[in-house]
């Protein structure tokens, strides 16, 4: 899956940028996700020299308990999202008209203090990772930048087989005060994404209430197997954050102005995404999906050297494969690799060997004879290259 992405920031123009877990406590004051997300997060760390201070001072335990929790002590922050970090790599040199958009892309873990009643497997955990990516561009950018992230979204659903979606623009609850920034900024930042979403023509709908403290959002929301609903990729898009941290690009008319960003993950969570996939294939993924492509069955002990060979060529050809040594009966080998879900089962005996072969059983179709190592491993790489199943 992250191959995959890669090759398609790769072909969109994206810097894939690497940042730390923990961050400043200020970093994050700044952003607003302290105190505004501060439910949601791991309690800021202290250092030692700082917690030595405060003793020496008469700090009590409860008195310094309850300056952590309100961030009275500088300190540090399990990163609860990425964006502040992505925002310092553009803050880090002068940016020009001519330089935007910046996107930037990475696969960045971060933690978030979920109640244990909450946690459910793969599907809502503490610690996860994103697919984060942050654009940094003009105004009259704002539209089309959108809209290519929206159709890298549909493309990474539609490309893992997941059809049934719906789009839900969150916009903010008038009656709430949890919201930073402007009403103007609020108001171009939905306008942008009620656009977007139209030009999907997809199913959509409008949710007040569902925007993010910092701006609107578009959700990709899937059913899984037993109809139960999902948030996965996402993309907003925010006026505030740039304004928070004062982010600045000279225009062509060497004046000074503010940039928009663009918040986007196509999988969201990838631990999530994992989770929906399992159950959307129970199991049985596509072959360039699947963790184990093609297993070898070796007849007897002595076939084990020619099998090891043939999966040494297939792996070099960059193929996900294993060979069956457990030494059981081949009827038990090939049952176990069925009801494991292995795509491709590849026996080899005495004739095969003698040959250059293997007798192919796929999920699909079942025993399919004899084939040349060769075809065989050109068949997996094509399917993984072109990723069908």
């Amino acid at each position: 899956m992250q191959k995959f992405l890669l090759e398609e920031l790769g072909k969109r123009g994206y810097e894939q940028v690497f940042t730390p877990h923990v961050g400043r406590l200020s970093l994050y004051k700044t952003s607003g996700h302290f105190p505004y997300y501060q439910e949601s997060q791991y309690p800021p760390i202290i250092d030692r020299e700082t917690l030595a201070k405060l003793s020496q001072e008469g700090c009590s335990c409860a008195e310094l308990s309850n300056k952590i929790e309100k961030g009275e002590i500088e300190g540090y922050l399990l990163k609860p999202m990425n964006c502040p970090m992505h925002i310092r790599i553009y803050a880090s040199r002068p940016r020009s008209y001519r330089d935007l958009p910046v996107r930037l892309a990475e696969f960045g873990t971060v933690y978030r203090w979920e109640q244990s009643g909450e946690l459910n497997g793969m599907t809502r955990v503490r610690g996860f990772t994103q697919d984060d990516a942050h654009l940094f561009c003009t105004e009259e950018q704002v539209a089309q930048e959108v809209e290519g992230c929206l159709e890298m979204v549909r493309l990474v659903l539609v490309t893992l087989g997941i059809g049934d979606f719906r789009v839900r623009v969150g916009l903010r609850d008038p009656a709430s005060d949890k919201y930073v920034g402007s009403k103007e900024g609020w108001d171009k930042a939905e306008a942008a994404v009620k656009e977007a979403a139209k030009k999907l023509g997809v199913k959509t709908s409008e949710e007040a209430g569902e925007a993010a403290f910092y701006g609107p959002k578009i959700d990709f929301v899937v059913k899984d197997v037993i109809g139960r609903e999902w948030q996965l990729g996402t993309v907003q898009v925010d006026y505030n954050l740039p304004e928070r941290f004062n982010l600045t690009y000279t225009g062509a008319d060497n004046q000074k102005h503010r940039p928009v960003m663009i918040h986007r993950a196509p999988f969201g969570s990838l631990e999530r995404f994992t989770g929906v996939l399992i159950e959307h294939y129970r199991g049985a993924f596509p072959v360039w999906l699947a963790p184990e492509q093609a297993r070898f069955l070796p007849v007897n002990d002595q076939m084990i050297a020619y099998a090891e060979k043939c999966a040494q060529e297939f792996q070099a050809a960059g193929l996900r494969v294993s060979v069956d040594k457990k030494g059981d009966k081949l009827g038990g080998q090939i049952r176990r690799g069925q009801l494991e879900k292995v795509p491709f089962l590849l026996v080899c005996g005495n004739r095969e060997a003698e040959a250059g072969q293997v007798a192919v059983r796929s999920r699909e179709k079942g025993d399919e004879g004899a084939q040349s190592v060769a075809v065989v491993m050109e068949r997996l790489v094509n399917m993984m290259k072109n990723r069908v199943s």
